[in-house]
């Protein structure tokens, strides 16, 4: 069973120049589809006086979520590319854009790929890439008056908290590594009011 899985962290640049026109890939790291439309927004915004904005995108530890889009290149000229760099990487939560300039000069399908495919590489390869734990996902309810003991059985199992909720009524939504998960969740049923759902 597979326990981690491989991405990137931060964001890097890279350029690469054919015939007068200009590649400008980026890779960001990315969690969900709204973190991939605010990085197309920011570097529509960065680079409005571009042609094309063409981008790939894998998400997931299944890998069932990747979109790759040619933004008016040819079919199959530049996001199979770049999804194809992400692939041969082995990463995921990943989306690479790359911003073209248009030299004059048409490149066509094979010099189109080149290029695509080259500045995505050159991109990647500076990117600083890391292992991250899958999670089970869940949802703890429980009383404020638990809280200490909660606190402890996330922090001793390396559990991620994305949401909290704290009033008198507290809503955690909680990612247990794999790898963790039957001790983290037969810790978490043995305290007493503490209620967990929505398994994911």
């Amino acid at each position: 069973m597979q326990l981690t899985y491989k991405t990137i962290t931060g964001t890097t640049q890279a350029e690469f120049k054919d015939r007068g026109s200009k590649f400008i890939a980026c890779s960001f790291s990315v969690n969900n589809t709204e973190d991939i439309k605010r990085s197309l927004q920011l570097l529509k915004k960065e680079h409005p006086k571009a042609v094309h904005h063409c981008y790939a995108y894998r998400l997931g530890t299944d890998g069932l979520q990747y979109r790759a889009n040619d933004d008016g290149e040819p079919s199959g000229s530049a996001g199979r590319p770049i999804l194809g760099q992400i692939d041969s990487a082995g990463l995921t939560n990943v989306l690479v854009v790359v911003v073209r300039y248009f030299g004059g000069t048409l490149l066509g399908v094979p010099g189109l790929i080149n290029a695509y495919k080259t500045v995505t590489t050159e991109c990647l390869s500076t990117a600083t890439t890391t292992e991250k734990n899958i999670e089970y996902v869940v949802t703890l309810d429980f009383d404020y008056s638990l809280m200490n003991e909660v606190m402890q059985v996330l922090k001793q199992n390396d559990v991620s908290v994305y949401k909290q909720d704290m009033q008198l009524f507290c809503i955690f939504e909680i990612g247990i590594p794999l790898i963790h998960k039957e001790q983290t969740l037969q810790r978490l049923n043995d305290i007493h009011g503490l209620e967990i759902k929505g398994h994911k």
